[in-house]
């Protein structure tokens, strides 16, 4: 996994680096552009170097620097940059025309329309139609080499479960939940009734089409969107609420003896485990063997520890695992090694929720509350693995929303 995270993160930069030349290119192209076919506004190689439009400044780095730094944050925004390699190709020159028309507009309506009179308004409609040009194919040209030459490196790295008649669908989880540890991405072979259904997808236009397990179904730009969310208020939210942490902290360490915050380990996204955060609501050493679910009336809950789940306080330290990237605010609740076995022994389909990031707050746990037993835990499972199918933005909104409710209403326990 930490091989295939390093990987990811250099083919990331590869992405970044060859949009930046390919930006520089355009801005350059573009003030040739001018230059050339506006000579009556400007003339002359000063001109070239320093338009009107260079921010009032007589250094030439500034747009230099700028226009790709802009071009890299509208491209990032896109989706574009968060599963290298692994778009559709309609999706990559889809999103290289969206972000050419959103880079030109904001170029134009930010910069160039007050760089200088112009009496003729056509002049600006051509300019604004050539710059969208050059972004469009001085960018896609790159991008598709780079697409080709790394999906033949992908393919060989995605794995395809085909069914066999001797397969179950216990075979079948087991196998998914194998595949997700080891980070590989899986696709299912779609069986007559998933191809109707609209399970399958074509992801290229020379294969059979395949079901992907581990793609989370939110799009690209929705999932840039809900993790920059994520890490904006989780830091906010740090800092602002930092007196109650130290309110909360001093309860915690004057209602009994043991560590303030408690960690735990918990599966997370593509199975990993991680160490949770809490304020510590138990005693010390309540589990010492098998681990348990908390209940009603658990006397292993303190006092302070009681009012802190009421209100779901005791989550607040999660701020911080949600700003390391190990959750989301919204998403489905991790749960400890040792519970999800027993679920994986009646519900094998449990592994279908590692394919995006758990949650501070979910569906399952709006609609179930807390999960006290074997049933409920089933239950909350199964409006998991229905948020994790219709993922978006809308829906995390409504969640939050609900979330908000059942803290007001204080139905922890």
């Amino acid at each position: 996994m930490k091989k295939q995270r390093i990987r990811h993160r250099l083919m990331q930069l590869l992405y970044i680096f060859v949009d930046g030349i390919a930006a520089e290119f355009v801005w350059f192209a573009f003030l040739y552009f001018r230059w050339l076919v506006l000579d009556e506004r400007v003339s002359g190689w000063d001109s070239f170097w320093a338009p009107a439009f260079d921010f009032s400044l007589s250094s030439t780095y500034v747009p230099i620097l700028l226009f790709p730094l802009g071009c890299f944050v509208i491209y990032y925004f896109l989706g574009y940059y968060l599963r290298p390699g692994k778009q559709r190709l309609t999706t990559l020159i889809w999103n290289t025309f969206a972000g050419a028309l959103i880079i030109a507009g904001g170029a134009f309506f930010l910069i160039i329309l007050d760089d200088v009179e112009l009496v003729d308004a056509i002049r600006y409609y051509k300019s604004f139609g050539v710059l969208v040009l050059f972004l469009f194919v001085f960018t896609l040209i790159p991008r598709i080499i780079l697409y080709y030459t790394i999906q033949r490196r992908y393919r060989r790295e995605r794995v395809i479960i085909r069914m066999t008649d001797g397969m179950t669908e216990n075979d079948l989880y087991q196998q998914i939940n194998e595949l997700f540890l080891s980070g590989k991405d899986i696709a299912i072979e779609p069986r007559l009734f998933d191809v109707f259904t609209g399970a399958a997808r074509i992801i290229h236009m020379d294969e059979s089409p395949l079901i992907m397990v581990s793609d989370p179904k939110m799009a690209d730009w929705e999932l840039v969107i809900k993790h920059t969310f994520d890490i904006c208020v989780a830091a906010v939210m740090l800092v602002l609420l930092s007196p109650v942490f130290l309110i909360i902290a001093l309860m915690v360490h004057c209602d009994s003896p043991g560590p303030i915050i408690y960690r735990q380990d918990r599966i997370g996204f593509r199975g990993q485990v991680f160490k949770i955060l809490k304020f510590r609501s138990m005693y010390i050493n309540a589990e010492e063997e098998t681990p348990l679910l908390s209940k009603v009336g658990d006397p292993r809950i303190t006092k302070v520890g009681r009012f802190l789940r009421k209100y779901r306080l005791d989550e607040l330290p999660q701020l911080w695992n949600i700003l390391r990237g190990e959750m989301s605010i919204v998403g489905p609740r991790p749960e400890r090694p040792y519970f999800v076995k027993q679920i994986m022994e009646q519900a094998p389909y449990y592994c279908l929720l590692y394919k995006v990031r758990p949650g501070l707050t979910s569906w399952g746990p709006v609609k179930v509350g807390y999960t006290d037993t074997m049933e409920k835990m089933l239950q909350r499972l199964m409006y998991d693995i229905t948020y994790t199918e219709n993922m978006s933005l809308t829906l995390d909104i409504k969640i939050l929303l609900r979330t908000v409710g059942v803290l007001v209403d204080g139905k922890g326990q």
